[in-house]
Parts: structure tokens; sequence; C-alpha cells
């Protein structure tokens, strides 16, 4: 059973459940300083199922995250359970050699209101802590944002470091109407493939107040605005130690 106020106590969300623009922005925040992106099932194999029922237990009451398929997908519920209009869209992630992954490489979600829309994903790791507007440039803690109408209906998420002037492609998208279940056959990719990037070691990574706190298969990695801090990663019983002490999160094989 979906329990709303169980949901928001998992974020530490306080404030308004009006489905406003305020609230949104407000949810999304405490979403990202609360819930890590993780690939932690997929090193105990552990099939990832798309099915929110699954997200809930997982991510309100076990308090662990995920990646996209779950956060975002879970996330569009609690929308839809307060009052907003939620689209699920498709997006193709930002190769670095150039290009774009396959469509639903990513889950994210468009958010509709009367004078207003809203680029919201809770599930792409280091990205905006705010929903992005389709107008002008956001602002953020550490980056800016911007979303550029391309042909064909694609619009691309790009983001700058404030300390830089370069741009970079995160993913495009378009919004075109999607369902949980047509990303059926790329969340299987994501987490059998050699090919895919969660495959290749785990990750929990959230943000912070200041900034934001990862931990790899190698090393604990604190960033805030001015300054990025590196600690070695010693042992097995050193990495669980530390998942449980910065995510709060006891694996369970």
């Amino acid at each position: 059973m979906f329990d709303t106020q169980a949901y928001l106590n998992r974020i530490n969300y306080q404030g308004s459940i009006e489905p406003t623009a305020d609230t949104l922005k407000a949810l999304h925040y405490q979403h990202m300083l609360t819930v890590p992106f993780e690939n932690l099932d997929i090193s105990l194999a552990k099939t990832i199922t798309l099915d929110q029922a699954i997200f809930y237990h997982k991510i309100v009451e076990q308090k662990r995250g995920g990646f996209c398929y779950e956060l975002n997908g879970l996330f569009a519920q609690l929308l839809q359970k307060l009052g907003f209009q939620v689209t699920i869209l498709s997006g193709r992630v930002a190769i670095p050699a150039g290009g774009y992954g396959a469509d639903f490489g990513h889950l994210a979600l468009l958010v509709e209101m009367e004078d207003y829309s809203w680029l919201v994903d809770v599930g792409f790791g280091d990205s905006f802590r705010e929903p992005i507007g389709f107008g002008p440039v956001s602002e953020q803690i550490r980056n800016t944002y911007r979303l550029v109408a391309e042909e064909a209906g694609y619009w691309i998420l790009l983001q700058r470091p404030k300390a830089e002037q370069q741009e970079r492609s995160l993913y495009l998208f378009t919004l075109e109407p999607r369902k949980l279940e047509d990303f059926r056959n790329l969340c299987l990719y994501q987490q059998t493939s050699p090919d895919s990037i969660f495959t290749k070691g785990r990750l929990c990574t959230k943000a912070t107040p200041e900034g934001r706190i990862t931990l790899t298969e190698k090393l604990l990695i604190i960033t805030t605005v001015t300054e990025k801090q590196e600690y070695p990663v010693n042992s097995e019983e050193h990495y669980q130690s530390l998942l449980k002490e910065h995510f709060r999160i006891i694996l369970v094989s």
C-alpha cells in the first residue's frame, strides 16, 4: 500500500503539499538530499523489476536508493498522489565520446502546471537539485542548467559548472508520454550487460547542502562548492562501514 505520509517522512519533508511550483521544488530538493542514487542491488545480483510497489518497499520502507527507473518511477507516483500532472519521459544519455545512448536509457519526468512546465529528475546522480523550467537558465549551487529545443521535437539538458565556460549535454528527450513498462528492456540491459556503466562497480551518491558525497569501490568523495576531498576505501569491511555511516544503508545479501 502506498503511504504518502511515510514517503514524505522518508525524505524529511514537512512543508506544504499543495500542488504548486514551490512545493514541487521543495519536494525535489529534499529527495535529492535524502534518497541516494545507487546501483548496489546489481552487485548483489538482485533483479530490479519495474514495479512501483517494489520501488516503494525498497526506497521508503527499506530506506534504500536506486537508479533512474526506481527513483523517478516512484517519485512520479508521489507527485500524482499530491495532485500534480506528471508525464513519464524517455531520455537518451550523452556519451562522453560523442552522441547519445539508446532511447529509454533514462527515465525523467515532466510536470505541467497551468502556466509553466518543469523537467523533474531525482534519478540522474550528480544533477540538478530543483526542477528545471522550460525557460531561463537555472542557477543552482555548483552548476547552471538550461533546456534547449532541438529538431524533431527533442530537448537537450545542458549543464555548466559555474567556474567554467563550457556547457556539456547530460541527455536529450522528447515530450512524448511513456509508460513504466516501456523501459523494461533497457532496465534489464542496464543491470546485466557488461557494457552498462552500472555493472562496472558499486556507486552510492547523494547531494548534501554544501555539495555531494559519493562512495565508489575505492573512494569516499566529499565535494563542496570550493573543495573536493577523497579518502581511500581500505577493505570490504571499511566499505560497508562507510555505507552505513554516510548513507544509513546496511546491505543484506
